[in-house]
């Protein structure tokens, strides 16, 4: 993947680097950069398998790329209307943890920058894209959008580019350079052009046909080729010769596979994106096909160029080009099958998170990260199936709140929200299933700053506990309940609250990365009371804890306390060191929360050491960072004492002006190049002043939490050799 950093800012695109030689479209490529030179909304349109995306790619890579950089969209694996501006959030590489709509999130970032946006396989969202598009190129002025998709949005100001087939000596090049890919030379075949003109010049066709020369002759292609044209052939009439073309060439390929090679591809087609062997010998296997048999069928189609395998970071994993898994798909419906595959299909993500939750308080809870995010495109298939089967409510439930690990420690508020939300709604049935997703909902909503909805998620699912006997659900609706009350500054009621909800976990035998979670917050809001040896002793237990089961993520927010309690207990340089760790955790899981909370810190330790300058940059990059979290540190007078303390030393020290232009230096800098900067400064060290009280009432919101919700007195938090519960 390309990543431009000039200057220490952010990724300057996000367009994947061809993988093989691009061949031919020398008119195409000239052409289409003039659309782009004079529209803002220029549309690849063609059939599938014609070389659309391969283009645009190609052209926007070459061209004069815009200040801010070419991003691209990948939209076929969408199939929720609603979640398009989500997947535009998530292509960005933005994390907002607000409330607010994904695309205020987008216009935010797009405001003020020329930006180059590729929407590709947009044709089975068009309701949902082109008011998107409007709305975005009516109120970012620098945007210019190249849409990729087998139909025009047909909207005002949008050029057309249809792309065609690949005239006759291109299609020759590009058979003759795919056959070599393969090892075989082909010469001065005289099959070669007749071949290629009988494919009708279809880049998709040629490389399929290219596949084959391992095992036949341009010659017996040909001859091949005449028979299947002639079988397939149709459509309508009312159909397009480039469709029926193209379904022919399809076919082609798919009547020279074995019945065994024809079935695997179609039950393929139910994976929304790349999939691992494991999971297509599950859902694949059975009723014809043995699982131990998908090996070397799958290796089949690979050597067909029907699948392809990449190298990614969690393993070797397939993928099917969209045009090949929609005609498998036809298939699977034709044979009835596509009901109980993709209820397999779904049964194995149900798994994989199930798991992945479980192992997310491990060692391997970098490789549960990785997994994930490697799996989200199936994941959010599965909840869709769910969430649109008549008995699907619990298993969506289930699912969403499952993968709370996902939502909250990955960074993925928002989108996590969007699930559970929807889940919810549906009509009660397992109440194990609800709770969770329930209290799962209200931590979301807490995180991202939005009270009245956490507090009817929280309020309803402690209610619903009590009355069905769950004493899981309510230590987790009163761990939630005094979170928001930790950030909402009423530290006595969040004292009690999760002092009597950790009492719950002992009491259960519960041990998990929330629990640890729930010491943290705890021990954050003694700090803040001013016991910091409890803090300590909190966090320090944490943290054994963590490195006995290798948690990472918890840990990480027991260093940022230890490190608040290092500083005000005059040891900068402990406290920054502890912050590098925190922070390097942090951003590898794009735990956006725990980032900027540690160069908020950082910024007050480096004020410390001496250096103001540095610490007006990490102040301003901060900044930048906060409106994709929510509401500058919570609004709470506690957690903004440090900032104010900090900011008060550097003015004293560079004067308004000087501290106001570090302030937005740090604001330009991207997030890798803030959190690659902030650990890095080591000046003198001195003995920090006392953190002031909270400059004005603190503000209590104890009148806006239930009163009902039940406030033990204080317990211990844990005992010695518990296991996850």
């Amino acid at each position: 993947m390309r990543s431009h950093q000039p200057g220490g800012t952010e990724a300057n695109g996000n367009l994947p680097l061809e993988l093989d030689g691009f061949v031919g479209r020398r008119a195409e490529l000239s052409g289409l950069a003039r659309a782009l030179d004079t529209a803002r909304l220029v549309t690849v349109t063609g059939p599938g398998g014609i070389g659309k995306s391969r283009l645009a790619a190609r052209v926007a890579g070459g061209r004069c790329a815009p200040p801010d950089g070419v991003w691209r969209v990948e939209l076929a694996a969408v199939r929720d209307p609603e979640f398009v501006d989500h997947a535009l959030v998530e292509s960005l590489g933005l994390t907002d943890h607000t409330a607010r709509p994904p695309r205020e999130t987008l216009l935010a970032r797009l405001a003020g920058r020329r930006t180059l946006l590729v929407l590709d396989g947009f044709e089975h969202l068009v309701d949902a894209c082109a008011p998107l598009v409007v709305d975005l190129l009516g109120r970012v002025p620098g945007l210019v959008v190249l849409a990729v998709g087998r139909r025009a949005l047909s909207v005002a100001g949008e050029r057309v580019f249809a792309l065609g087939p690949l005239g006759e000596g291109e299609a020759v090049e590009l058979f003759e350079e795919r056959a070599g890919r393969h090892g075989v030379t082909l010469g001065d075949d005289p099959h070669v052009r007749e071949l290629c003109r009988r494919l009708d010049g279809i880049p998709l066709a040629i490389e399929l046909a290219a596949g084959r020369l391992g095992a036949l002759s341009p010659g017996q292609l040909l001859e091949r080729l005449d028979d299947r044209f002639r079988l397939l052939t149709g459509g309508g009439r009312d159909a397009l010769p480039r469709h029926r073309t193209l379904r022919t060439a399809i076919g082609w390929s798919h009547e020279l596979c074995t019945p065994e090679e024809r079935l695997l591809w179609a039950r393929l087609s139910v994976f929304a994106g790349p999939f691992d062997l494991e999971a297509a010998e599950y859902v694949c296997g059975g009723e014809g096909l043995h699982s131990d048999d998908v090996l070397d069928v799958l290796s089949a189609l690979l050597a067909q160029s029907v699948v392809a395998r990449e190298e990614t970071a969690t393993g070797v994993r397939y993928r099917m080009l969209d045009t090949v898994r929609a005609y498998g798909a036809d298939w699977l419906e034709a044979a009835g099958d596509a009901v109980r595959l993709r209820r397999r299909h779904r049964d194995w993500y149900v798994g994989l998170a199930t798991w992945c939750e479980l192992d997310w308080f491990s060692p391997r809870q970098n490789e549960v990260a990785a997994r994930v995010e490697a799996e989200l495109p199936n994941l959010r298939c599965a909840l869709e199936y769910c969430l649109t089967e008549p008995d699907g409510a619990d298993l969506a439930r289930h699912l969403a709140g499952s993968l709370w690990f996902c939502w909250v420690g990955c960074g993925r508020l928002a989108e996590g929200r969007h699930w559970l939300e929807r889940s919810v709604e549906l009509e009660p049935g397992d109440e194990h299933s609800r709770l969770k997703a329930l209290w799962v909902l209200g931590y979301v909503a807490v995180l991202q700053g939005d009270t009245v909805p956490a507090l009817a998620a929280l309020q309803e699912c402690r209610e619903e506990a009590e009355r069905s006997a769950n004493p899981t659900a309510v230590a987790y609706a009163e761990h939630r309940t005094g979170c928001l009350a930790l950030v909402s500054d009423d530290m006595p009621r969040a004292e009690r609250l999760l002092r009597s909800a950790l009492s719950r976990y002992q009491e259960i035998g519960e041990l998990n990365s929330n629990v640890l979670m729930g010491q943290v917050e705890l021990a954050m809001a003694r700090a803040f009371l001013g016991e910091l040896p409890d803090a300590v002793r909190l966090c320090e237990d944490v943290r054994r804890v963590c490195e006995d089961h290798g948690e990472r993520w918890a840990r990480s927010y027991a260093l940022y306390v230890l490190a608040y309690a290092a500083w005000s207990e005059g040891d900068p340089a402990r406290a920054r060191v502890l912050l590098t760790d925190a922070l390097t955790c942090a951003h590898a899981f794009h735990d956006l929360l725990g980032s900027v909370l540690s160069i908020e810190l950082l910024a007050l330790v480096t004020v410390t050491e001496g250096d103001a300058d540095e610490a007006a940059v990490l102040q301003g990059a901060a900044a930048s960072m906060w409106p994709s979290v929510g509401l500058p540190l919570f609004g709470s007078a506690y957690y903004n004492a440090p900032h104010e303390r900090c900011e008060e030393r550097a003015r004293e020290r560079l004067g308004d002006e000087r501290y106001e232009d570090a302030v937005r230096h740090g604001a330009r800098l991207g997030r890798d190049a803030a959190v690659s900067r902030a650990p890095g400064r080591a000046g003198r060290t001195q003995a920090p002043e006392a953190l002031p009280a909270p400059r004005g009432p603190v503000r209590r919101t104890t009148a806006s939490l239930p009163p009902d919700m039940h406030e033990p007195a204080a317990s211990p938090t844990r005992k010695g050799g518990e296991t996850a519960g």
